[in-house]
């Protein structure tokens, strides 16, 4: 597109143009993927300034620069308040204004947004829907999965694959909306059909600072839903839309609400509820076990009502979601009297829900294996080591993705929560030999619960990221203790 029609009514300034009109195929905000006839937008972030790698940009070949303050170089220059609200405007003009050519749903919440996504698309498909999937794990078309960075992709990719959803005929895309990305502005522009909400517990301090800028990052979400189904059993969700004119659905298990819960019950594999809807009622059966689960399901159940999908659908969507890599995974663990618990959770939240769901069905021992990462949220370390030692029998600490601290100093702030409990414990640094001394030291019925990574393939350590799959781990130990029995 013409630089002149895609700044066009933006009220952006262009300089040092030379009265030429540039073509720009590309807008980039990493220097190092700039290619000629890309526009390189300098985004000022929470650690780095885009506007400090302009130089490097205009090496690789970018022709423009989007820009907040004039650079010193003799290039095209767009001028905006705001380069990164700028960036997802003319990214959203770019390709074409994909969003309004769709259906978009968005979920928010510290914890339950990739399950939540999973059951929408579930039930939307079982509606003969085809559906477009962005999130945390990957995003999906239909059938064909693309890889993702971010739970929520910088505007630029985000409008990208929208396009792609949009020439590829989705008809309805399930959206998991981080709070980073509400904040970043990586959203901005793009009008939700229904917007969801899970709950809101410690997560992210370190970047939003205090749990009023997390709520209000959130709360941005609703300011551009039509619609907002959220958890009533959550004491967040009335200040998340106080003050704003949405409609709105409500679900609870104690609170009163328009979707609710009754006669739970929660095995290993699964959960089995009846749930009453403004839409009808029916018996819920989710093959992913935990009672946030049936909050998950809730919601979900919440937004398919809205978008007027019939109840049996919505009960078989439920029935059919396929597992959640690395949320309440239940791995093989054949020819072993004992259990592994695969989780993604890494907050005092999480932890709570994951222990207390496994809990409900584990006959013997709950062994927790856990760290916290690095470079994030402090605060919530030892509040975490807390909620691991009042929920688990036997705690096994040891490292997370600790990035560029050091593991033993963020173990430390994870000892201080774990000793102001009784819980047994002990402090194994190397993550493979901490799975490996749980399961070689649990006995029959015991539950080994993995939490933190879930679904990720690899242990960040300063700056590199090594191949570790929790389940390729657990099956090389599995396998290395069946051969050591039959010796």
């Amino acid at each position: 597109m013409l630089l002149s029609k895609l700044i066009e009514d933006t009220g952006f300034t262009l300089i040092n143009a030379g009265g030429k009109d540039i073509d720009i195929k590309r807008i980039e905000y990493d220097s190092r993927r700039v290619k000629a006839g890309g526009l390189f937008a300098c985004v000022v972030g929470t650690f780095k300034d885009g506007h400090d790698f302009a130089e490097g940009a205009l090496a690789n070949g970018a022709s423009v620069l989007l820009v907040e303050r004039e650079l010193p170089f003799p290039v095209p220059q767009v001028i905006a308040p705001n380069s990164r609200r700028a960036m997802a405007l003319l990214a959203q003009k770019l390709y074409g204004y994909p969003a309004k050519q769709l259906r978009i749903i968005g979920v928010t919440g510290t914890n339950g947004k990739t399950t939540t996504t999973y059951m929408v698309k579930s039930v939307a498909e079982k509606c003969g829907l085809k559906v477009g999937l962005i999130g945390t794990i990957r995003n999906i078309i239909g059938d064909r999965v693309i890889s993702t960075q971010r739970t929520t992709p910088e505007s630029t990719e985000l409008q990208e694959i929208l396009r792609m959803m949009a020439d590829e005929g989705v008809d309805l895309v399930v959206m998991e909306v981080s709070s980073h990305s509400l904040d970043q502005e990586r959203v901005y522009g793009i009008e939700f059909e229904i917007g969801g909400f899970t709950n809101l517990t410690q997560d992210h301090l370190d970047y939003h600072k205090t749990f009023d800028n997390y709520l209000a990052a959130k709360r941005k979400l609703f300011e551009r839903s039509g619609f907002a189904v959220v958890n009533a059993d959550d004491p967040y969700s009335k200040r998340l839309l106080e003050g704003l004119d949405v409609p709105r659905m409500t679900y609870a298990v104690r609170e009163p609400a328009d979707i609710y819960a009754n006669d739970i019950e929660i095995c290993v594999r699964d959960v089995e509820f009846d749930m009453t809807t403004p839409a009808g009622s029916a018996h819920i059966s989710v093959p992913i076990p935990g009672l946030f689960n049936v909050f998950n399901a809730m919601l979900a159940a919440g937004i398919c009502v809205k978008l007027g999908f019939p109840m049996d659908k919505i009960v078989e969507g439920l029935r059919d979601v396929a597992g959640v890599t690395g949320r309440m995974e239940s791995l093989d663990t054949t020819g072993f009297p004992f259990s592994v618990i695969l989780d993604f959770a890494h907050t005092p939240d999480g932890i709570i829900n994951l222990l207390t769901s496994v809990r409900e069905f584990a006959k013997g021992r709950v062994i927790t294996v856990f760290g916290c990462g690095g470079d994030r949220d402090h605060a919530k370390r030892s509040i975490m080591g807390e909620a691991a030692g009042r929920y688990s029998d036997f705690c096994v600490v040891t490292s997370d993705n600790p990035r560029t601290e050091d593991p033993m100093a963020i173990i430390g702030n994870v000892l201080d929560g774990v000793n102001k409990t009784a819980v047994e414990y002990v402090v194994i640094q190397n993550r493979r030999e901490a799975i490996k001394y749980a399961l070689t030291h649990a006995r029959p019925d015991d539950v080994v619960v993995l939490a933190g990574k879930g679904h990720e393939t690899y242990q960040e350590i300063n700056n590199v990221k090594y191949p570790f799959d929790e389940k390729v781990v657990v099956a090389e130990l599995l396998d290395e203790m069946r051969k050591n029995a039959d010796r």
